[in-house]
Order: structure tokens, then C-alpha cells, then sequence
């Protein structure tokens, strides 16, 4: 309220510059030929049978995913959201963990717990030596001449398993699982609780949830399971891995083997095209149909019983399956010596990706403030930002890396293409939905009475900003820097393509050292990067526990 129109309208030329003009760029390019318009690319790439046959898989991939994830985090949702149960912050926490790493350290996870030389495996007696070394990637044919024990009859099962469509959906369900539960035990506090207790009086509490709180929050819930689908069509570490032929490898192949960005900009436009639609229908229909949510004062909970102590049995189980097994089982597998040559090979990179993330998520904080300010405006430029920003979001890191490459990798740009700052600038593109849509909620919050009394006192809007608005929604900039510093800090898929020469991030440098390093290495170096990102959520966390204590 009480916007400033030359503020705003700033923000929105250089959001919707910066983010779009490498993706247009790329598209004009794709679609010339010595100068004249052709489609030759295009007709070239889908004149294959290939191309057709990667996106099936991909998309077999997303809607497996996404059912396993809608399935399993909604109930879990009501759970953490709508019961007062015990130890509900814990839970999702834990839950949430899976989300602030790399995609594919939960690969690495599965494989030390499942793998040819995993935990599983040396619970098993009798397991030849001599074998070939199967510690990272099994190659083709690893399993030939192994003797028929049972040991070893289990190990490949499990490896057939994990190396493919099975392995690549339970890896990014249990990535992309805690959206579903945060969500939906977000949106559970903003149903008005008149409607749910007056339905209380003539049914029971499954009644009242199938027919009233479900169907509140229904719009919220499928653009999650769309942001899901979109996350999942677009991963690229986990299928390349895992060795799952996914539609992403080609893109990567297209411009990492071939370094052809037309036909690599070819290849992406349908996943862009298939983002862009999906969205434009989520969006229309939620717009029509989802009313302004915000949080109640008050939550009606439900009542735990005995269902309410067997629910929290079962989700002990499922995160002791999904997150603490892996993740402990790669934590545990690198021995001292691995942790000393982990911190020698890899503290450079470690600092640089720290740098960087901070970097990034100080800038991402500030462009999502201004980007609050503008949505809660309710225009229709708040509304055309809101769009572009999660379209920015649910595009592959790989097809916007390709994009700014071919911006920026030219002559005269070449001094800001070998600096840090092109990847600072992709993590700002990408990312901006995530803080904006914080501080959107955190600034709709505010009394709009505080800013009109100062107005009417004749404070000038840099004013009322300054000393209301900003210290009023601390916690939220606080909130919003976290979770971009996160982002930032896991992203690989971006800064696998644009980091600076010789100045790898972290994850870069892990991924790259899967293939010919010891596996011990890998999980130690893992294990340095995962306490790097929990270290900021930790002292948050006692922080606020301080704060709070009387």
C-alpha cells in the first residue's frame, strides 16, 4: 500500500530483463539459420525416435514421483499441521532435511546402504573377494562370474533396483516430499476454524477433513504437486547417477559433449513450453477458484489418541527408512584419514560455495522484498512478476545456465562471463519465487493501519519502509535469507555449467569426483557440505528457542 510507482516499476524492468532476456536470447538463436528463421533444429531433433522415447521416461519419472510424494505428504501433513502431537517440530525437521542437500547426495546415500560394497551387503556372510569395484557407479556387466551366494544374490537385486526408474523415484520422492508436508501443514493453519467446529457438531473429525479442510486447501496442494511434477522433470544429477535415461541428459549432452546451444536450446523447449502451460492453467484456475489465504489467530486441532500414537509410530518408521538410513549410512561410511583428505581436497571449494551462497541469498533477500511489496499490490504487473518469477523457478537449472552462457560468453561481456557474478546473477534469476513468496506472506501480514497513520503524518514512503515496514517483518527477511542461502548453497544443476574457471562450488566438485574417487572420499566430502548447510538452521534454531524461553 501506498506504493511508490517509480520503485516498483524498477523492479519490475530489471526482474523481467534480467530473467528472461538469456531465454529469449536463446530461443531467437535456436531459431535462426545464417541470419533467416528456420526451424531445421527442431524438425532435425524430433525427427528421432530418441528424443520421444527420453521424455516418456522423464515424464514416468515426475508422475511417479509426484504420486509417491502427494500420497505420502498430505497425510503427513494433517499430521505435523492439524494434531497436537508431541515432538511435531522435530518431525519436520527431519523431514525437511532431504531438501536442504543436493538431489543426489540422497543417491550416494541409497547406494552406501544398498550397493555392492554397502552397509546392507556386509551383514551378509560369505562375500567373495576379488570382485570387481563397484563402489560408485557399477559398471556394465559388474555382476558377471559372481558366485550364487546369497550375499551377493542380494546385492544385485538391490543394485538392479536402486540403478533405474525405481531407485531415481524413491531418491527424489524423499527430495521433494517435505514441499508436500510444509505446504499442506502451512495451508492447514489458514482454514477458518468457525466453519470446522460448527461442522463438528453433526460429524466426526474424517468427515470434517474430507469435505471441508481438504477441499479448503485443495487449489494450494495441486500447485505443489505441479511444482513437484515440474522439479522432478527437470532434475538431471539423479537420473545421470542413477543411470535412468531421462529427457535433462540429453539437453546436458547437447551442450557439455557437442557444445551446440541451438540444438541444446531445441532440445529444452519442450520441457520450457510444458512448464510455461502447466503453469498458465494452474494459475488461471487458481486465481478463480483459491481464496486469499491467510493464517487464523486460532487452529481447530485434532485430538490425538491412540490413531494420533500409531501415526507417530509410522512416520518414526518412514523417516527412519527415507532420511536417517541413507543419510547416516553415507555419513558413517568415511573413516577419519577420508574427512582429512575430504577437508584438503575440497576446503576451497567449500569456502567458495559459502561465499557464494551468502552473496546470493543477501541478494535474493532484497530483490524478494521489493518483490513483496509489489505482489501484495495486487496488480497486474504484481501479477505477471508472480508468474515469470515461478516459471524462473520450475525451469531446469540446466536449460537457464545454457541461456546465460550464450548471453553472456561473447567479447566484450567476457570480463562478467569469468567472474563470479554470472552465477550470483543465476542464483537471483532462478531462486526469487522462494524469498518473494516469503516476504509476500510476511508483509501481507502487517496492519495496513500502521502505514496509513504514518502517512497521513506525512512520512514519505522511503520513510515508512525504513522505520515500519522493515523492522515489522525482520523475521521474515531473516526466514527468507535462509532459505536462499539453502538454495544456493545445494544447487548444482546451475553452477555445474556457469561456475568461474578454476572456482568450483562444492557440489560441482563432488559430482565431479563420483566417477574416479574413492567412495569414502565422496561421502566425507558430502558429510562436510551437509553439516555447512544444517550449521545456519542449528543456531537459528537455538536462537529462537532462546528468544522464546522465559
Amino acid at each position: 500500500m501506498f506504493a511508490k510507482p517509480a520503485t516498483l516499476t524498477l523492479t519490475i524492468m530489471l526482474f523481467l530483463g534480467i530473467g528472461l532476456t538469456p531465454l529469449m536470447a536463446l530461443l531467437v538463436s535456436s531459431l535462426s539459420v545464417d541470419g533467416a528463421f528456420s526451424l531445421d533444429r527442431y524438425q532435425y531433433l524430433w525427427s528421432s525416435p530418441k528424443p520421444l522415447q527420453l521424455f516418456g521416461h522423464s515424464l514416468l519419472l515426475a508422475g511417479l514421483t509426484t504420486l509417491i510424494v502427494t500420497v505420502l505428504g498430505v497425510p503427513l501433513g494433517i499430521l505435523f499441521g492439524k494434531c497436537d502431537l508431541p515432538w511435531r517440530t522435530p518431525f519436520l525437521v527431519l523431514f525437511t532435511l532431504p531438501l536442504l542437500i543436493p538431489p543426489y547426495f540422497l543417491s550416494l546415500g541409497w547406494f552406501s546402504l544398498l550397493g555392492r560394497e554397502g552397509w546392507l551387503v556386509r551383514f551378509f556372510p560369505d562375500n567373495p573377494a576379488g570382485q570387481p569395484d563397484c563402489t560408485v557407479k557399477p559398471p556394465e556387466g559388474c555382476w558377471a562370474g559372481i558366485a550364487q551366494h546369497e550375499s551377493e544374490a542380494v546385492a544385485r537385486i538391490l543394485a538392479d533396483l536402486l540403478f533405474g526408474l525405481p531407485g531415481c523415484a524413491l531418491t527424489l520422492s524423499t527430495v521433494f516430499l517435505p514441499l508436500i508436508i510444509l505446504v499442506t501443514a502451512m495451508l492447514l493453519q489458514t482454514v477458518n476454524p468457525h466453519m470446522e467446529e460448527a461442522a463438528r457438531l453433526y460429524a466426526s473429525w474424517r468427515r470434517v477433513l474430507f469435505y471441508i479442510t481438504l477441499p479448503a486447501i485443495f487449489p494450494g496442494i495441486l500447485f505443489m504437486t505441479l511444482l513437484v511434477f515440474m522439479l522432478t522433470l527437470g532434475e538431471v544429477t539423479v537420473p545421470l547417477y542413477l543411470r535412468y535415461d531421462a529427457y535433462p541428459t540429453e539437453i546436458l549432452t547437447q551442450f557439455a559433449a557437442f557444445y551446440d546451444f541451438d540444438s541444446a536450446t531445441a532440445t529444452a523447449s519442450p520441457l520450457a513450453l510444458l512448464a510455461f502451460l502447466m503453469l498458465t492453467a494452474e494459475w488461471l484456475g487458481r486465481r478463480r477458484a483459491m481464496p486469499d489465504l491467510r493464517p487464523t489467530e486460532t487452529s481447530l486441532m485434532i485430538q490425538s489418541g491412540l490413531c494420533g500414537k500409531l501415526a507417530v509410530i509410522i512416520a518414526s518408521g518412514l523417516a527412519l527408512v527415507i532420511v536417517v538410513m541413507p543419510l547416516g549410512a553415507l555419513g558413517l561410511y568415511a573413516s577419519l584419514d577420508d574427512f582429512s583428505e575430504a577437508w584438503t581436497r575440497g576446503y576451497d571449494a567449500l569456502l567458495r560455495s559459502l561465499l557464494y551462497a551468502a552473496i546470493g541469498a543477501s541478494l535474493l533477500t532484497v530483490t524478494g522484498f521489493f518483490l513483496g511489496l509489489l505482489w501484495r499490490e495486487r496488480t497486474c504487473c504484481s501479477g505477471i512478476t508472480q508468474f515469470t518469477a515461478l516459471l524462473l523457478l520450475i525451469l531446469p537449472g540446466t536449460v537457464l545456465g545454457i541461456g546465460l552462457i550464450g548471453l553472456w560468453n561473447k567479447p566484450e561481456t567476457a570480463w562478467f562471463y569469468a567472474s563470479p557474478g554470472i552465477l550470483i546473477m543465476g542464483y537471483v534469476i532462478q531462486y526469487a519465487a522462494l524469498p518473494g513468496g516469503i516476504l509476500h506472506a510476511a508483509l501481507t501480514r502487517l496492519p495496513p493501519s500502521l502505514e496509513q497513520a504514518a502517512a497521513l503524518s506525512g512520512a514519505g514512503w522511503w520513510r515508512r519502509l525504513l522505520l515500519i515496514v522493515l523492522p515489522l517483518s525482520w523475521r521474515g527477511l531473516l526466514l527468507a535469507w535462509l532459505v536462499s542461502y539453502l538454495f544456493c548453497l545445494r544447487d548444482t544443476g546451475l553452477a555445474m555449467l556457469v561456475y568461474p574457471p578454476g572456482e568450483d562450488t562444492l557440489p560441482v566438485r563432488i559430482y565431479t569426483l563420483m566417477a574416479n574417487s574413492r567412495f569414502g572420499l565422496v561421502a566425507a566430502l558430502c558429510t562436510l557440505l551437509m553439516v555447512a548447510a544444517l550449521s545456519p538452521l542449528a543456531i537459528f534454531g537455538l536462537f529462537r528457542k532462546r528468544k522464546e524461553s522465559p
